[in-house]
């Protein structure tokens, strides 16, 4: 009786269709990903450490410099587990000649000084949830070129990502700038 019940539920499982994607939802999740990306690596490499030698020199001094430090695969792996919460930030927004949808980010970063206020009025909603889901599932399916791509310092990650890489993006109703 179980092998039958067993055997019913996996074949149950194979032809159940998967949820179909929005490919509207999928774009603009995968622009506001890596526009949180970029913010955040932007800002890992604006910190600086100290390097050089500890040796003295003669005259008592020390040849320390500052540079920029490099995010780690551990910075961005923590990076990329945190950023999908920040999806409630952004909202769909069409425009009103092409009446194209996409997703725009409204709410203040934490640094910013209208932060503290506009936290007061805001609150957490389920209408981000779609958005949310695929955020993440672009990054369990793309995660080694998200990494490829910011070890390689690409300019435009969210164009590189989203419509060369992942063709997630339709790149025919895009105009240049």
């Amino acid at each position: 009786m179980r092998p039958a019940l067993l055997t019913m539920v996996l074949l149950a499982l194979q032809v159940w269709p998967a949820p179909a994607r929005d490919p509207a939802v999928f774009c603009g999740a995968c622009r506001a990903l890596m526009e949180e990306v970029q913010y955040d690596v932007t800002k890992a490499r604006q910190t600086k450490i100290k390097v050089g030698s500890f040796r003295i020199n003669p005259d008592g001094t020390q040849e320390r410099k500052k540079v920029p430090s490099a995010p780690s695969e551990a910075l961005l792996t923590e990076l990329l587990e945190d950023v999908c919460e920040r999806m409630n930030d952004y909202r769909l927004h069409e425009d009103p000649v092409t009446k194209q949808k996409t997703f725009k980010r409204f709410a203040p970063r934490k640094g910013d000084k209208i932060y503290t206020e506009f936290k007061k009025f805001f609150y957490h909603s389920d209408a981000y949830r779609p958005l949310k889901s695929a955020c993440e599932t672009i990054i369990e399916e793309y995660e080694d070129e998200i990494f490829s791509l910011i070890a390689q310092e690409a300019h435009d990650l969210a164009d590189k990502l989203c419509n060369e890489n992942s063709d997630l993006c339709d790149t025919s109703n895009h105009t240049e700038l």
